[in-house]
């Protein structure tokens, strides 16, 4: 088998305890890569590294929580002493906040963008000085959603926030080229993991509770048109195709789920809306 170019180098992955991070986590110890489990669950994350420890790997955690810049700035540090450096760094942080509208208040608002897009900020803006010490080959794997690209109902505030981290990953890839620093967008659909439950417990006490309610699930895949034996994976199959799509430094990394015809409604859309523009 040839030789993972990110062997020997090492990976940071937040949201590491569990879920799509800790399937990242597996990816990239068995590359040969040393590994930065993250996770504002310090316990999972500690978990996550013992397994990697346990199949002769070189792991450790660290529990950090992406809201708060001084943690992020300990976990570089961290990794710099530790490790040397940092060749792929994995900013995948996640929280869902289900509800119409009119129902979401200004602290659901508040809680999901703090962590779903200013997480990612903090995350890239305390690492990429490390990145770019670092030799070799260098990535940023951004994870965003397939709510991204295919939007639903009772979804809006975790949608605008997965818009706003593709606009930010499409950008940092634009200025970090010439430097030899690949980034990615990761586009996960369903998975079979412990997200929403993560998300109610990372939930900061002073934003009041995060509301669950059926029939917005419902609500949501219904609007979707979703075909759960195609859309609804384990995060196993999710990260399948990772490694090389890093190494190869593709633009999108699409995980699974089958929503073509969707795409190409889209896309169409704004072809039309385009071509209308250009009408005299």
């Amino acid at each position: 088998m040839t030789q993972s170019p990110f062997h020997g180098g090492t990976a940071v992955i937040t949201g590491a305890g569990s879920g799509l991070g800790a399937s990242m986590v597996e990816r990239f110890a068995a590359a040969g890569m040393n590994i930065l489990a993250l996770d504002i669950d310090g316990a999972s994350a500690e978990d996550t590294a013992q397994k990697v420890r346990k199949d002769g790997g070189q792991a450790v955690a660290m529990r950090v929580d992406v809201a708060n810049a001084d943690e992020l700035a300990a976990a570089a540090r961290l990794a710099a002493d530790r490790f040397g450096g940092c060749s792929v760094l994995c900013a995948n942080v996640g929280v869902q906040q289900f509800g119409a509208i009119e129902r979401l208040t200004e602290q659901d608002w508040q809680w999901v963008i703090d962590v779903n897009v200013m997480g990612v900020i903090r995350t890239v803006a305390a690492f990429l000085p490390l990145i770019r010490e670092t030799s070799g080959e260098r990535r940023i794997a951004i994870t965003s959603s397939s709510g991204a690209l295919m939007p639903g109902v009772r979804m809006a505030a975790y949608t605008a926030s997965k818009y706003a981290v593709t606009g930010y990953s499409e950008t940092l890839r634009m200025e970090l080229a010439e430097e030899g620093i690949g980034v990615s967008t990761v586009f996960p659909a369903g998975m079979i993991t412990r997200h929403l439950e993560s998300s109610i417990k990372a939930r900061p006490a002073e934003l009041g509770p995060s509301e669950l309610r059926q029939e917005d699930i419902e609500a949501m895949m219904a609007s979707r048109d979703m075909d759960t034996t195609s859309h609804v994976a384990t995060a196993d199959h999710a990260t399948r195709h990772l490694l090389a799509d890093l190494a190869a430094n593709e633009r999108f990394i699409v995980t699974h789920g089958e929503y073509r015809q969707q795409l190409t409604d889209y896309c169409d859309a704004i072809l039309r809306a385009h071509d209308r523009g250009q009408e005299s």
